[in-house]
């Protein structure tokens, strides 16, 4: 049953309780206790909405930085990322393969202000050697949610 609670309200957080519990076929208080010790065991870390800001007119611009790092001795690539996330700027950081160590993702009002961030606080960290900045341009799918409107079919039915 978590399996399942788990692939529905990553979907939909917002789904009905009821409705979740017809669907899985038990009762509410299943589903709430499930929920509830999920969120005690921190397998849920926390509900978010998904914003497409520029249909808001809301200027945000993000970014994808990618740190190549050389963790120092003792503190490996935790201590790095605790660092890292520990900014406000920061909304993500992951562990990842290939050229680089971390990916960083950030939100700023501006590309000054995104780029200010990277070289007056990320670039001078002790253990960081590089970093390249991605700006994203245009969203088409996030978190499984295609962001741009598809075209209507205007062709009459015969």
């Amino acid at each position: 049953m978590r399996e399942k609670i788990l692939t529905f309200i990553e979907k939909n957080s917002r789904i009905d309780i009821k409705e979740l519990a017809i669907v899985l076929g038990v009762d509410e208080a299943s589903v709430l206790n499930e929920l509830a010790q999920m969120e005690k065991e921190h397998i849920i870390c926390g509900y978010h909405t998904l914003i497409d800001w520029d249909k808001a007119g809301i200027e945000k611009v993000t970014a994808l930085i990618e740190v190549r790092v050389t963790p120092q001795r003792g503190m490996g690539f935790d201590k790095v990322a605790e660092r890292i996330y520990n900014y406000p700027e920061v909304n993500s950081v992951y562990l990842i393969s290939g050229g680089f160590d971390f990916m960083v993702t950030i939100e700023g009002k501006t590309l000054r202000e995104v780029s200010q961030f990277v070289s007056d606080k990320l670039s001078p960290l002790d253990s960081v050697l590089s970093t390249k900045t991605n700006f994203i341009l245009k969203k088409y799918k996030d978190h499984g949610t295609v962001m741009t409107e598809q075209p209507k079919d205007e062709r009459i039915e015969m």
